[in-house]
């Protein structure tokens, strides 16, 4: 038998074969050989069980024949610290949408300091967003969360179990089960890729296209959520959007449109990318 350093050579050698991402080889045989890094690290040279190599080299297949996510095969994703189990009935969370929580959380620092708000997450998938907030504000967040699809709320219910979140889901389009209530911040990922856009295959083919998919622009559902937003918004309130790096600037102006007198400003990621627009309502800078 190979030892694990061996096995994952030769699988990294099959990866760049086939011209995908070797960082999903060692995040296969992390789970498969039910290891932590350090863990994998002091035993690299030791002989990998027969069971785990056969059951690595078969996950490395599904991703690298079938074209199934590195996450769907696991069944799980790390995101801010917590584990979420994913399908494909939910989108996969990103890095990216982590530094969207990084920021909700400095916002409510700065203009609510400790006040119980109500938060509610707009398309709420996986629950990532949702239940990841009302971990790290336990005491003062009363989170709610809206999806149009069972099958993500299914999921999404699953992961507040999991994580022991008291979060309430409600099924629906965008905001029409919360609008008998009234939120002091509403967050949102919505889908936002252009109908017609290309993507890469292992995400359309694997990932829910509700979940992808925002309009001929990719704005559509940022429309409908600005649209109707006034009605469950309190007059001191904060939106905070995810979107497409190439939006930032129509999505200001359609905040505008509808917040003309509140504070419109966008954000860069990590990569430098315009990733992150917020609107601050009823609130003196």
């Amino acid at each position: 038998m190979l030892s694990y350093k061996e096995a994952l050579n030769k699988a990294n050698k099959l990866t760049r074969i086939k011209g995908k991402e070797t960082s999903a080889t060692k995040l296969l045989l992390l789970h498969f050989s039910c290891l932590e890094p350090t863990e994998l690290f002091v035993k690299y040279e030791e002989e990998m069980p027969l069971e785990m190599y056969n059951n690595f080299f078969k996950g490395l297949t599904q991703y690298l024949e079938e074209n199934i996510p590195v996450q769907q095969i696991m069944g799980y994703v790390y995101f801010y610290g917590y584990k979420f189990i994913v399908s494909d009935k939910v989108l996969i969370p990103r890095f990216e949408t982590e530094e969207l929580v990084v920021n909700v959380l400095m916002l409510y620092d700065e203009h609510f300091k400790n006040q119980k708000i109500d938060l509610v997450d707009i398309g709420t998938g996986s629950g990532c967003l949702a239940v990841t907030l009302k971990k790290e504000e336990e005491t003062n967040f009363n989170v709610y969360a809206t999806d149009i699809s069972n099958d993500a709320l299914e999921v999404a219910k699953q992961n507040a179990i999991n994580l022991e979140a008291d979060v309430d889901f409600l099924q629906g389009d965008m905001l029409q089960p919360v609008l008998n209530k009234k939120f002091d911040m509403l967050v949102s990922n919505p889908p936002y890729i252009p109908q017609n856009e290309k993507v890469d295959e292992i995400i359309y083919d694997n990932e829910p296209h509700v979940a992808l998919f925002g309009g001929s622009d990719g704005l559509k559902f940022y429309r409908k959520i600005l649209k109707d937003a006034n009605k469950i918004l309190k007059p001191k309130s904060i939106i905070a959007f995810e979107h497409g790096y190439d939006k930032a600037e129509k999505l200001r102006k359609i905040a505008k449109e509808y917040f003309p007198n509140s504070l419109v400003y966008t954000l860069k990621d990590m990569q430098k990318l315009d990733r992150m627009t917020f609107i601050l309502n009823g609130i003196k800078e």
